[in-house]
């Protein structure tokens, strides 16, 4: 093995003089890391596993599936009935999407309380917010692939959102789903940022990202401008040792995405169908948060206002090193900073569990609690319980005067009319029901994210 190894690199140093670059890659494996460097380091070389298993798995759906509003859902069907372990690999990308997503979060915010994106690592970790919310936007772009109901409405509300945002609006919604209405072109343009655009623009800012990394190391807990460097003896040694807890944790969780893939599937759900509104969706629990914020403003200076307020967040994101400009990264000399982060994950939890519990019932402990479209619970008595289930059951009835008309809008076809009406509701703090388009105004994708599955 060793005689090929010479030979190999002896034919390629006499025609591309790589030895530079052998180098480099020989000092980035030896490279001490800081003394602190430990399991909590581990989540952006597990962010990148899983981008890896959503590009691999992302090409094996590739090969099924037919980007067109006639055979997309079909192709979804075939692949879990026909095609050998195709469930698996939609599974697989299913869910990798989703632990990417949380192991991003997990790793900016080690990032964010330990100092790391001050000086001289700024761009570093602008780069690493990119890649965040590129990555929410390529769930955002898998929504509709599947096209099933949930996807369908996911995005025909997602993109009414769009169409909201003062000045570009209508044109941004016009360009995202190349009509007025969510169509075929819609599927193909989504497709093709999908699994064409957005790879490519990760993958880039992917490359930058560990450039800057390896080449700047992990930042230690002296403040700014006092680094001492440590003594070799002391440093973590990145081979084999960091990288063994890397492997350690890549492997537990690929144990946790398989099984997560075979206990708990996504389900394929029913064919896309224009004229009849889905009931009882809520967004994936990433879009909670936002979810839950759009409720609390009305009108249409409200709905500018709450999108501006969604956006706020992710603009501090990539301004926050230099908007902190103090010299200390230990969290206990940066009060202001971890208490900004810390309110800003509770009031993130606070939404999100307001927004999963909103419009439902719980059963604990013999009481029946029922919580409102913003979250507030109520308890409910057992004769205004069998009261409220005998209603709903004549509401389903065939003599109401929406039996014939699913989305409750008369001879109205028009996704459009139906998405803005279901906005409306949201505003104005209705819940969402089986006979009016509100529930639309939910669907910001539950489980819809398989993407190209």
């Amino acid at each position: 093995m060793g005689f090929l190894s010479r030979h190999m690199w002896s034919f390629l140093d006499a025609r591309f003089h790589t030895q530079p670059f052998r180098k480099f890659v020989d000092q980035q494996m030896h490279k001490r890391m800081p003394p602190h460097t430990g399991w909590v380091h581990v989540f952006g070389s597990l962010s990148l596993m899983l981008f890896l298993n959503q590009v691999i798995t992302g090409i094996l759906l590739l090969l099924y599936y037919r980007p067109t509003a006639e055979e997309a859902f079909k192709s979804i069907q075939y692949l879990h009935s026909e095609v050998s372990f195709g469930w698996l690999f939609r599974q697989l990308h299913a869910w990798g999407a989703t632990l990417m997503i949380l192991t991003v979060i997990v790793h900016m915010a080690r990032t964010f309380f330990m100092g790391a994106y001050k000086k001289p690592r700024e761009l570093t970790w602008v780069v690493g917010v990119a890649i965040f919310v590129l990555t929410i936007i390529f769930g955002f772009s898998g929504y509709l692939l599947p096209w099933n109901q949930l996807s369908f409405w996911a995005t025909t509300v997602g993109t009414e959102i769009a169409g909201a945002v003062p000045g570009i609006g209508p044109v941004l919604r016009k360009l995202l789903l190349g009509g007025t209405d969510v169509g075929p072109e819609t599927l193909s343009r989504f497709f093709t940022l999908h699994a064409v655009v957005l790879p490519w623009v990760m993958f880039a800012l992917v490359v930058v990202h560990l450039f800057f990394m390896r080449v700047q190391n992990l930042a230690t807990m002296d403040p700014v401008g006092e680094e001492r460097p440590y003594p070799p003896e002391s440093g973590i040694p990145f081979w084999p040792v960091h990288l063994a807890k890397e492997g350690c944790v890549a492997l537990a969780t690929l144990g946790l995405l398989v099984s997560l893939s075979v206990l708990a599937p996504w389900e394929i759900g029913e064919p896309a169908d224009p004229l009849t509104t889905p009931a009882g969706i809520k967004p994936e629990w990433y879009f909670l948060p936002s979810y839950q914020l759009l409720k609390y403003f009305t009108g249409p200076r409200g709905r500018i206002f709450s999108i501006f307020l969604v956006t706020v967040p992710f603009l501090l994101l990539f301004l926050w090193p230099f908007l902190d400009r103090s010299k200390a990264r230990h969290p206990r000399q940066r009060p202001i900073a971890v208490t900004v982060g810390v309110l800003a994950i509770v009031l993130a939890l606070v939404l999100g569990t307001l927004a999963h519990v909103a419009e439902s019932r719980y059963t604990i402990f013999g009481l029946t609690i029922e919580f409102d479209v913003m979250g507030k619970p109520k308890l409910v008595e057992p004769d205004a319980d069998s009261a409220h289930s005998s209603r709903d059951l004549r509401q389903s009835g065939m003599d109401t005067p929406h039996a014939a008309d699913p989305v409750g809008i008369g001879d109205s076809t028009d996704a459009e009319d139906v998405a803005l009406e279901g906005w409306a509701l949201l505003s104005e703090g209705r819940p969402a029901n089986h006979q009016t388009p509100a529930v639309a105004t939910a669907s910001l994708s539950p489980r819809a994210m398989d993407s190209k599955k």
